[in-house]
């Protein structure tokens, strides 16, 4: 998202947008962005008129204990001059995003078996739960990390969902109006 240092929104994309829709501690109020609470108006407006102001990026932890966003606050061009934008980044809100993994799966060339491990993985599963949940022996869940491992030069089962981590959001072709 692309802001004004008064908050107003100069261009904002369709991830960031459903991410404002579903309950994000920001909101929008026709172009104008504000927050949903009054100590993290507070803080949105430091960081946009202050920080942003003198060119110094910030991290703002917004919400409350049930919703908790991270937002990155990035100044582009130079303090002082002209009408600087400001970015916003939304911190993800999950570590690994499916559309993602199933990218990945499909570059290493997994099985819909090994996905469904990997998927399962990289939403903090651990092995025994994930052979429960895919009605096999935790043998034959092992041997597919094996095999996942193998085909992603994976040193460990960290080191495989860090490399899912790590990818950049994918967005579906077909959105919702």
């Amino acid at each position: 998202m692309l802001l004004t240092e008064e908050a107003q929104v100069v261009h904002i994309n369709h991830l960031a947008r459903v991410e404002l829709e579903e309950g994000h501690p920001l909101e929008l109020d026709g172009r104008q962005l504000q927050a949903r609470q009054a100590s993290d108006e507070l803080q949105l407006r430091d960081a946009l008129n202050g920080a942003a102001r003198r060119g110094r990026r910030g991290l703002l932890k917004l919400g409350g204990p049930e919703q908790i966003a991270m937002v990155s606050v990035v100044p582009l061009g130079q303090p002082g001059v002209g009408e600087p934008s400001i970015a916003l980044i939304f911190g993800k809100r999950q570590v690994c995003e499916e559309l993602s993994v199933q990218a990945f799966a499909r570059v290493h060339r997994l099985t819909t078996a090994e996905t469904r491990v990997l998927t399962a993985l990289c939403a903090g599963a651990r092995v025994r739960e994930v052979a429960e949940r895919n009605g096999v022996e935790t043998s034959t869940v092992r041997s597919q990390i094996s095999s996942i491992r193998a085909k992603t030069g994976a040193q460990s089962i960290a080191a495989l969902v860090r490399q899912v981590a790590v990818l950049p959001p994918l967005v579906g072709a077909l959105r919702m109006n």
